[in-house]
């Protein structure tokens, strides 16, 4: 259609034909019988010697980390969180649920036995407050960083849509003055939104495929300029808002997201899956996911970094597996931390960066 992406699209048609056998002679190695039944072989082309240039950065499981003591288990990690100390927050769904760790694997200490009902995201706002997003109990609550609890938000062990309850929520972030967003995510399909006191401010949000609507919000999460960034999961997209429920972006056809971080740096890391389609055995978008990746957004959208991990089989899972991945933290070296459902673990991904070096030279390709 444009003739300037075309090198003989102006050119008759004899022409063309002669520059297609041309090139088609410089790619080609055959063998073609000659006049007298003899084989002459076509001159083979020879591959330059490419620059192997480290251009990218990478990233390598550390199967060491981290170093659990005898009698620490793990079950379903949904939620993982680094705070400013460097100290790794996981989140179990067995006892003790609450366990830290620092970014070398030291275990640091753990609590809350008996405490929640199904946990689903942790976090420490700036104060060094301990929240938590306890699914089961359709509430977030407050706490001590050693389990002492200070809030409850929503009605604990009730269910509801109205303000004073929540119906599995999913996730929270805090902001600097201390207001609070929750993502009320499996059955109500909303943002919360409370004061620092506790106190019900506003909710926006309903079922539905369009800006502002939601399907499953799975995860929040705040930059530095006050912007929140909701997993809109079954809507396979991100969906941007001030604080006052305005939408202000989506970002589509990028990934199933289930998990957000936000660096020092306003770096939004997101994990999930590739883009899928409903099936017809589905009822959540995604489960089990066909793949498994971690992606890099700029505060615009713009995709950073997209890291794929190989999906572990359930009960089979190695390192450097993820299998549903659910959460993902960053250190302030550039580390990745992972937290899985049916991997039944976290893990800490270390970053490789770019060298822009060249690496030994190895054999020509034939």
């Amino acid at each position: 259609m444009f003739g300037w992406f075309d090198p003989v699209a102006k050119s008759d048609p004899g022409e063309h034909n002669m520059m297609s056998r041309r090139l088609a002679m410089l790619v080609l190695v055959a063998v073609v019988a000659g006049p007298t039944g003899s084989t002459v072989r076509a001159q083979k082309t020879e591959l330059p010697d490419f620059p192997r240039l480290n251009v990218s950065r990478t990233y390598r499981v550390d199967p060491s980390w981290p170093k659990r003591p005898d009698g620490l288990e793990w079950d379903h990690v949904p939620g993982i969180f680094v705070d400013r100390k460097q100290q790794v927050w996981i989140f179990t769904r067995t006892d003790p649920a609450v366990q830290i760790f620092t970014t070398s694997g030291r275990h640091v200490r753990s609590w809350g036995r008996s405490v929640f009902g199904r946990p689903h995201q942790i976090k420490l706002d700036h104060q060094g407050n301990v929240w938590v997003a306890d699914q089961g109990n359709h509430c977030v609550m407050k706490l001590t960083q050693e389990g002492k609890p200070l809030l409850v938000l929503g009605t604990r062990g009730e269910s509801g849509d109205d303000q004073r309850h929540m119906n599995n929520p999913t996730d929270m972030v805090v902001s600097p003055s201390g207001d609070i967003f929750v993502s009320d995510g499996y059955a109500n399909s909303r943002v919360m939104h409370f004061d620092k006191r506790g106190r019900f401010v506003k909710m926006w949000g309903k079922l539905g495929v369009r800006p502002g609507e939601f399907s499953l919000p799975h995860a929040i999460a705040m930059d530095s300029k006050g912007r929140l960034y909701v997993a809109d999961r079954n809507n396979a997209r991100v969906q941007v808002f001030n604080q006052d429920g305005k939408f202000l972006d989506q970002w589509r056809h990028i990934l199933v997201p289930w998990g957000f971080c936000v660096t020092a740096d306003d770096e939004i890391w997101a994990c999930g899956s590739g883009p899928m389609s409903w099936r017809k055995e589905d009822v959540v978008l995604g489960v089990p996911p066909a793949n498994q990746v971690l992606v890099k957004f700029s505060t615009t959208g713009k995709v950073l970094e997209y890291v794929v991990i190989p999906k572990g089989d359930d009960g089979k899972e190695q390192p450097g597996e993820l299998n549903w991945v659910h959460s993902i933290a960053v250190d302030k070296d550039g580390n990745l931390y992972c937290g899985d459902i049916n991997g039944k673990r976290a893990q800490k991904f270390v970053l490789v960066p770019a060298s822009g070096q060249a690496t030994k030279k190895v054999a020509k390709q034939r």
